[in-house]
């Protein structure tokens, strides 16, 4: 064995370990709701659960996400039942059968709490039904995915300008409740949903390459191009009105890491050389400036900054997470080694700081001396085994010559 399929097949047993060991195990032994159905909504810091917690379409179809593709690659039918479960859940409670699409919240029973038609929502439905398809054959979910980019071209898409607007009323009317909350802003677009409203349709382009679906997700990966990545920074642009008039000068550095890959990732399967050369050569950009800017003397990535600099410096789970594959990923682009070197520090810092070696899976974040900040939970409304999970996946294949 050479020295290089050496270190890659050791690295490649220490993300199947994490993934299966840990995060895979965590999801299945802690969260699973015996009372409710389907998943826990809430597991505070202190490892006890809140059964009276309200349960979010994220969460759900980030699990269906995560086991279909642990199923698909490990063919370990324990897996496969907790995506089953996944699915049965989101496709009873979160689909709304009189106006299509899926519901933002339920609450603790299952019923409708919060009735938007988020679109960021709506993307990760098509992300984990085209993934549970892909690892199972299921017609139905495929069928599903596809009737829902369908609603988000029909009601969502904005012919002006191009693009998709944020959310809308549960029957896709219009809606002044846009935010997907915390601190985002009340914005007509923002990066965020278009990044994994592309992100959604790659998954399913590769399960159903109609002809006019690829034309629609090529336009996808020009938009992020033309209107959301700075070209003068390499950094995303985040909120924008419906002519794409940036109104924020935040940096998210793990939306940027993670943008890179996703990017690269969708050009790919595009088919379209000129399109692929500009989004590769944009993604090099992207890595290069979260590495100089964002990456802290630990390895760890920071959180935000703006046009005045860092905002936030702590470090949550799921920058890590994608900076282990952004910066992977730019250095199967480019050959440079301090790509290479700047994912084994993240992954080192991972390992060191983020994960929970004593109540498992991760911790939400850590400040910037390590230590572990509390309030937010180990499972939660966005914490998921989404972020973690595919890290560990994508670079399982990465690192076995699959991509």
């Amino acid at each position: 064995m050479s020295a290089a399929a050496d270190w890659k097949a050791e690295w490649r047993n220490r993300f199947s370990a994490e993934l299966r060991d840990n995060i895979l195990h965590y999801w299945m032994t802690r969260t699973i709701d015996e009372r409710n159905g389907g998943f826990i909504g809430r597991i505070g810091d202190d490892g006890r659960p809140d059964h009276e917690a309200a349960k979010s379409l994220v969460l759900n179809t980030r699990i269906l996400w995560t086991f279909s593709a642990a199923f698909r690659a490990f063919g370990d039918d324990r897996y496969r039942e907790v995506a089953e479960r996944a699915y049965a859940y989101v496709t009873d409670k979160f689909a709304d059968r009189e106006h299509g699409g899926f519901y933002w919240m339920v609450d603790a029973k299952g019923n409708p709490a919060d009735d938007r038609k988020q679109v960021y929502g709506q993307a990760f439905a098509i992300y984990a039904l085209s993934e549970f398809h892909r690892a199972t054959g299921n017609r139905e979910a495929l069928n599903l995915a596809i009737a829902t980019y369908r609603l988000l071209e029909r009601y969502s898409y904005d012919p002006a300008h191009r693009g998709y607007i944020e959310a809308h009323a549960r029957d896709w009317s219009e809606t002044d409740r846009l935010s997907l909350g915390g601190g985002d802003l009340n914005e007509r677009k923002s990066m965020n949903t278009h990044l994994h409203v592309l992100e959604a349709y790659t998954n399913l382009y590769r399960v159903w390459p109609d002809p006019e679906f690829n034309r629609k997700h090529k336009e996808l990966i020009e938009v992020m191009l033309d209107h959301i990545v700075d070209p003068e920074t390499a950094h995303f642009k985040l909120f924008f009105d419906d002519a794409w008039t940036s109104k924020s000068d935040l940096i998210s550095y793990g939306h940027d890491i993670e943008g890179s890959w996703l990017l690269t990732e969708a050009a790919e399967l595009a088919g379209d050389a000129a399109l692929l050369t500009r989004t590769k050569r944009t993604a090099i950009r992207m890595a290069e400036a979260t590495l100089n800017e964002g990456v802290d003397a630990d390895g760890g990535l920071l959180n935000e900054a703006n046009a005045s600099g860092l905002i936030d410096t702590n470090k949550d789970w799921w920058p890590q997470a994608e900076a282990v594959v952004g910066f992977y990923n730019a250095y199967q682009l480019t050959g440079e080694e301090r790509f290479l070197d700047a994912a084994r520090r993240s992954w080192a810092f991972i390992e060191r700081c983020i994960v929970d070696r004593e109540g498992g899976e991760w911790f939400w974040s850590v400040d910037r001396e390590g230590r572990p900040t509390r309030g937010h939970g180990k499972v939660n409304a966005w914490k998921c085994p989404y972020h973690n999970g595919r890290a560990c996946l994508e670079m399982m294949e990465r690192l076995a010559g699959g991509h």
